[in-house]
């Protein structure tokens, strides 16, 4: 029950983001469908994968594939439904607490927190470049083949 209404929330936030970045027409449901997808692998993550950062990269890897399918097929660039569909995934309770122990002059736990942050940060982010750069390979070597 607490997971479906998670990734319906994941959902309408990449919804309400969708609309905050302007995206227009069709693309502002495939962003919104790429924001829970990203929750649900997450999730799903979760029942298969031992850390918890393996499951911020998995997940950023297969959101980031998705946004550039969507891309083809509604010829926009992929960032149009990526940085929507991403939203769920940003550590939003990890930057709360770390800010919350540097303001509270607890460093140890600020530098904790802020180490553990930083790490799904990197690891979004690492995710989007590989499924990226993938993407762009094997955009070349069909184009290569094909054309």
């Amino acid at each position: 029950m607490i997971h479906t209404f998670q990734i319906i929330l994941a959902f309408v936030g990449s919804l309400g983001f969708s609309i905050l970045f302007n995206i227009r027409g069709r693309k502002i449901w495939y962003a919104a469908l790429g924001g829970m997808l990203a929750w649900v692998i997450y999730l799903l993550g979760g029942l298969w994968l031992k850390g918890e950062i393996t499951q911020y990269f998995i997940s950023a890897i297969i959101v980031t594939f998705y946004s550039e399918i969507c891309a083809r097929i509604e010829k926009t660039p992929a960032t149009t439904f990526l940085t929507a569909a991403i939203i769920p995934l940003v550590p939003g309770r990890a930057l709360y607490y770390t800010m919350s122990y540097a303001i509270n002059n607890r460093f140890v736990e600020f530098a904790d927190y802020g180490s553990y942050t930083v790490s799904i940060a990197v690891a979004i982010a690492a995710g989007i470049m590989v499924a990226s750069s993938l993407s762009r390979v094997f955009l070349a070597l069909r184009s290569h083949e094909w054309g």
